[in-house]
């Protein structure tokens, strides 16, 4: 009973509480907790970027051997270095070598646990007392989780739909002033399916120089790409500008569970080595977990071996799911999708909720959706700033894809709002304000 009066001098982080508000991981387990129980039908999954429990997308038998072959080897049971095993960070050079002008070496790749780790040694690396960083929205939700951890402030600069999600370059000038240190560029785009093509990195990459800031290259969904457009490394124009590009082995080889990522200093100029990046970096790491030893020992023979036929069939069976997945949004008339995706695992969809009864925004319409149908979609207002929109990921089994689409279609039939009231939205034009008085 003593210890009832106790006054302690401990209390949570409050600061871990919000920076994890904003994770895409949040918002998922906020919709998923919506499912109905009494459903029996199974929860079509078509959420988070993790296709690896679908058989179609299994991983390489040759990354699954290298795997034993590194245990069985005995070789990787202690700890690892600081910066990774030697031959891992070798063998991810000579892997990224094969799309670069100039030759990375082992001391330029930095071995991470996952591209998470990656971003998280990134923004460390960069931060500076009133620094800030621009982030595109939308974007990767864990870069705004992280800056809120580090203190790190914020500016967006918006992906424009009507340009394939391409970079508004004209407003980064804009939003740029001398605390400004990083761009992050998501190529392969998520959640937007988006592929930059040369020209639109190259003018990326001029304008950050002009700004005098360092581009963050973040290419975990590097070569999933399924349509006109070619896969360009940021790391190309490293010789324009500083570049830090960030990858793994998560989503190219459908293995985001080993929690292998890389991040690269791509700077034939030596500029990061000169700035103390490269330092900070390595402090970073210092005091920070490393990935498993034998995974990293495992790496050179998933990177060297692992035969075409492999990712072959894995870009087939993501273009088809895309297709599916674009032909079956067309068929709500409540969703339209500005772009196909032509790369990642995603694809961005407006929501046009004026055309549902009882749906106010993007979130009650996911959370709705999961009650009623149990199907999993990120309501992308609270994930990625973009209200009234939704990010639907298509990477899963085409039956499960095609279950998923009828689901949503039945959703909208039975929200759909009346024609009566239809007619009254329409006779109002963008006056708006009387609705709710007039549909009473």
């Amino acid at each position: 009973m003593e210890n009832s009066s106790k006054q302690w001098r401990f209390e949570g982080n409050k600061r871990l509480n919000s920076a994890s508000a904003i994770s895409v991981r949040g918002v998922l387990d906020l919709v998923i907790g919506n499912l109905s129980t009494d459903d029996p039908r199974p929860t079509i999954p078509l959420g988070n970027g993790d296709p690896s429990q679908f058989a179609c997308f299994r991983t390489s038998t040759t990354a699954e051997e290298a795997i034993v072959d590194a245990v069985h080897s005995a070789k990787y049971n202690g700890y690892a270095p600081t910066v990774g095993v030697l031959s891992a960070r070798r063998a991810i050079a000579n892997y990224l070598n094969r799309d670069l002008p100039y030759k990375l070496s082992a001391d330029d790749i930095y071995v991470t646990s996952g591209c998470l780790q990656a971003i998280e040694v990134a923004l460390a690396a960069i931060n500076r007392p009133g620094a800030n960083i621009l982030l595109p929205r939308p974007g990767f939700t864990f870069y705004e989780s992280r800056a809120a951890y580090e203190h790190l402030q914020v500016r967006h600069f918006d992906l424009l739909p009507d340009r394939g999600w391409e970079v508004d370059v004209d407003a980064i000038e804009a939003l740029a002033d001398d605390n400004t240190v990083a761009i992050v560029i998501i190529n392969p785009g998520n959640p937007c399916g988006s592929v930059y093509s040369y020209d639109h990195l190259k003018m990326v990459a001029e304008t950050a120089r002009k700004l005098g800031i360092l581009v963050i290259a973040d290419e975990v969904y590097g070569h999933l790409t399924f349509g006109s457009t070619p896969f360009v490394p940021m790391g190309i124009f490293g010789s324009i500008v500083p570049v830090l590009s960030l990858g793994s082995i998560s989503k190219r080889w459908v293995v985001p569970g080993w929690r292998l990522g890389w991040l690269v200093t791509s700077d034939p100029n030596g500029i990061l080595q000169k700035s103390g990046i490269v330092e900070s970096i390595t402090g970073f790491l210092n005091i920070s977990t490393d990935p498993a030893t034998f995974i990293q020992g495992a790496i050179p023979q998933i990177l060297e071996n692992t035969k075409d036929d492999f990712f072959s069939k894995v870009i087939v069976t993501l273009k088809e799911a895309a297709d599916k997945c674009f032909d079956g949004i067309r068929e709500v008339p409540c969703l339209t999708c500005p772009k196909k995706p032509e790369g990642s695992m995603f694809v961005m969809v407006k929501l046009n909720v004026s055309l549902l009864e009882d749906i106010s925004d993007d979130l009650d319409f996911c959370m709705k959706l999961a009650k009623e149908e149990s199907v999993i979609i990120v309501p992308a207002g609270m994930a990625f700033g973009m209200k009234n929109w939704l990010r639907i990921t298509f990477a899963c089994e085409i039956s499960a894809l095609e279950d998923g689409l009828r689901r949503i279609k039945a959703f909208h039939q039975r929200h759909v709002r009346k024609q009566s009231d239809l007619y009254v939205i329409r006779s109002l034009g963008p006056d708006t304000k009387m609705l709710p008085s007039l549909l009473e």
